[in-house]
């Protein structure tokens, strides 16, 4: 059994650290690891990040991309498309029938986080609810109103 007192590091875990210049017989004495002459041998810094000795750096020669580059945007410029809450119809089982679903149901429930929600055709639905959301599949569409339900496409007044 171990205790906080006896615990001790496995063998290897702790390196001692390299001692550069401090004597010939250290094996890292008199260039202390930079090697002979030149830019890396100096002190200070060194080139900045991207430096290839004066060579045209890789950033400067590949093809300029314009526009903001977001997710789904295919770097056409535009701005990125958000990002679509998906919730299947099985889910929508877990209500009472003739209930409401709308988007902050869904928030309420767990089943999203938010943004703009579209209803899937996954599963089987037995009961009538009236789901308000801002797009539909197909099949979701005709599960829901074959269930006897009802389905609002917000944003649009469409139903």
């Amino acid at each position: 059994m171990f205790t906080i007192g006896t615990l001790k590091a496995p063998r290897g875990a702790r390196k001692r650290r390299k001692r550069v210049g401090r004597g010939i017989g250290s094996g890292h004495g008199t260039y202390s690891t930079r090697g002979i002459k030149g830019q890396k041998a100096r002190s200070g810094p060194g080139p900045r990040p991207g430096f290839e000795g004066g060579q045209t750096p890789l950033i400067k020669r590949l093809p300029f991309q314009r526009g903001v580059r977001g997710a789904g945007s295919n770097m056409t410029g535009g701005p990125p498309r958000p990002e679509v809450a998906e919730v299947n119809v099985e889910d929508l089982q877990r209500f009472p029938p003739g209930t409401v679903v709308t988007p902050a149901l869904l928030r309420k429930e767990g089943l999203i986080e938010g943004g703009p929600v579209k209803i899937l055709g996954e599963g089987r639905l037995d009961i009538p609810l009236e789901v308000h959301a801002h797009a539909f599949s197909r099949s979701a569409r005709e599960k829901i109103e074959a269930a006897g339900g009802k389905v609002v496409i917000l944003g649009t007044g469409k139903r």
